[in-house]
């Protein structure tokens, strides 16, 4: 059976087991609306206190989905997303630039089909929950080229120099380092976002794409970790690609690249960026969005989303 073809399958299965839900949220807001009860503009008082509702929470996630299901999709199959997944409130634009890989390591290109299995499914989910509240895909670039954003991620972190591109298509090991730079903010953005959702049925389906962002960051560490074993160039640009990330989302040391730490019985591995607590850390969607426009300034725009994201959580923090 070709690649195309298991790729297109994975999908349709994931989506079937996940249709469902997606009815239960449909069901959930409508019965809600018609009792008088909770509705997606409505705000509570953690979210009405920022103006912010649970609808804006869940859009403001959106967006980043489109984006990691972009490079993902691109990257397993070739082709983007469906269309009948694109549209909504907001100026509809395009994900230019991606393309498939071609894996050599047959394990990364495994994971590369779950992912994107996966993160296509948290697209179509959270587009269901929110019916026609749903945002558009903005315009979002995952291209190579030397002015794009993820070259000047890459330039920024010190991987490249002046002129030069970072194609996260062209290896395995340049998918894996584009991958980290999405996986660990989308884990951090989820966390931070959690006390302002004030409904429990939407703070249980957050939870459930934490969890999965959790194991998709932990695969693509303990992934680039292990090949650093043999080429400890991963490691250091692990490093210098989490500094890069801490320079943008202000003055607090949170990031964590793969270094080891001596314990007992020797060094330990760093698959997990934690706090002093052993906790997972949170980002603000104005951090998040400093890190995917790749701006430390109050902004609208840049980076990955050229144009901005789509919906209220729009602006960058000034840091």
């Amino acid at each position: 059976m070709p690649d195309d073809q298991k790729i297109i399958e994975v999908f349709e299965a994931r989506e079937g087991r996940r249709a469902s839900r997606r009815d239960m949220f449909r069901g959930f807001a409508a019965a809600s609306a018609a009792a008088g009860g909770f509705v997606l503009a409505n705000k509570s008082s953690p979210v009405a206190a920022q103006s912010v509702s649970d609808g804006d929470i869940l859009n403001f996630a959106l967006n980043l989905e489109y984006l990691e299901a972009q490079f993902y999709v691109y990257a397993a199959s070739g082709a983007g997303l469906p269309e009948s997944l694109l549209s909504g409130t907001g100026t509809r634009g395009q994900a230019t630039g991606g393309r498939r890989v071609n894996f050599t390591d047959p394990a990364v290109a495994a994971y590369a089909r779950e992912i994107a299995a996966d993160e296509q499914a948290h697209v179509a989910f959270l587009r269901g929950a929110l019916g026609s509240a749903a945002v558009a895909q903005p315009a979002i670039d995952i291209s190579a080229n030397p002015n794009g954003a993820f070259s000047t991620a890459a330039r920024a972190a010190g991987l490249i120099g002046p002129g030069q591109s970072f194609d996260p298509y062209a290896s395995d090991e340049n998918f894996l380092l584009a991958a980290y730079i999405f996986e660990d903010v989308g884990v951090t953005a989820y966390k931070g976002a959690s006390p302002l959702v004030s409904n429990k049925t939407f703070l249980e389906a957050a939870a459930g794409i934490l969890a999965v962002e959790a194991y998709h960051a932990s695969l693509v560490r303990t992934t680039l970790y292990a090949k650093g074993m043999q080429t400890p160039a991963l490691i250091d640009a692990s490093i210098a690609i989490s500094n890069a990330r801490d320079s943008l989302d202000g003055s607090s040391d949170l990031d964590q690249g793969l270094t080891t730490s001596q314990m007992s019985g020797g060094t330990a591995s760093n698959i997990a960026p934690l706090d002093a607590n052993g906790l997972a850390y949170s980002r603000s969607p104005g951090q998040v969005l400093n890190i995917v426009y790749l701006n430390n300034m109050a902004v609208t725009g840049g980076g990955f989303f050229p144009n901005g994201v789509n919906g209220t959580l729009r602006m960058s923090a000034a840091n």
